[in-house]
C-alpha cells in the first residue's frame, strides 16, 4: 500500500477505517457540495477547471474518465471540451456525490474507485481527477491503473492543492481553510457535518505527501 498521507486519528482509528469514514463524511455532505465551492473559490471554479484541462491537452472528440467525479464540477467542463458529453465517463466511490451530479445528458456516472477503474484498457484518450487524489487508499495503484485505461499518447490532468513552500503562505492557507471556509460552510450548509468535511479537506493537504 502506497497511501497519500498517514492516518488522520482525529477523524477515523486507523489506515482500514479511513475510505470507509471518507465515503461516508461524502455521501452525508454531497448536497453541500457544489454551494460550498462557490463560496470557497469565490465562483472562479469553473474557469480554473475548463483552463486546466486545456491546458493538460483535452480537446474536441477526445474520450475522457473523470476519477472522483464527485457532482461532476470537473466532468462538466470535459464535457463542453470534447463537444459531446457521452465521451465522458465519471468514476466515484461515493453514491451520495454521484446523486448529486449535475452533468450533461449522455455523460456516464458509474461506481468505482481510482484503484479499480470499471473502464478497459487503452480505451480512452484522456484522465482527470480533480482534487481527490488525497483521498484514494494507494497511490501506486491509482496511478497504475489511470495508465491501464489511457490509450498510447493519452493525456493525464491531476488537479490538487499542495502545501506552499514559505511559512507565512502556509499560515494564510491554514487560516482561510481550516478556519474561514469551515465558518462559512456551517451557515451555507445544510448538514451539520459539512465544515468537517472542510477541516479535513485542509488536513489532508497538510499531510498530503507533496
Amino acid at each position: 500500500m502506497d497511501p497519500p498521507h498517514p492516518p488522520l486519528q482525529t477523524y477515523y482509528a486507523d489506515a482500514p477505517s479511513r475510505s470507509g469514514w471518507v465515503r461516508d463524511l461524502f455521501n452525508r455532505t454531497a448536497g453541500d457540495y457544489d454551494r460550498v465551492e462557490r463560496a470557497m473559490a469565490f465562483g472562479t471554479g469553473s474557469w480554473y477547471r475548463r483552463r486546466a484541462l486545456l491546458q493538460a491537452g483535452l480537446s474536441a472528440g477526445m474520450t475522457v474518465v473523470d476519477v472522483g467525479v464527485g457532482t461532476g464540477l470537473v466532468a462538466r467542463e470535459a464535457a463542453a471540451i470534447v463537444g459531446n458529453p457521452a465521451c465522458v465517463i465519471g468514476v466515484d466511490p461515493s453514491p451520495g456525490m454521484v446523486a448529486n451530479a449535475r452533468v450533461p445528458s449522455g455523460v456516464r456516472l458509474i461506481p468505482g474507485s481510482a484503484e479499480h477503474l470499471p473502464v478497459p484498457s487503452a480505451s480512452v484518450d484522456f484522465v482527470s481527477m480533480g482534487f481527490a487524489l488525497r483521498h484514494v487508499d494507494d497511490l501506486a495503484t491509482a496511478f497504475s491503473e489511470f495508465y491501464r485505461v489511457l490509450k498510447p499518447g493519452g493525456r493525464l490532468c491531476v488537479l490538487e492543492i499542495t502545501r506552499p513552500r514559505s511559512g507565512w503562505a502556509r499560515a494564510l492557507l491554514k487560516l482561510y481553510l481550516r478556519r474561514v471556509v469551515p465558518w462559512v460552510a456551517a451557515r451555507l450548509a445544510s448538514h451539520r457535518d459539512t465544515p468537517e468535511l472542510l477541516r479535513y479537506h485542509y488536513d489532508t493537504i497538510e499531510a498530503c505527501a507533496a
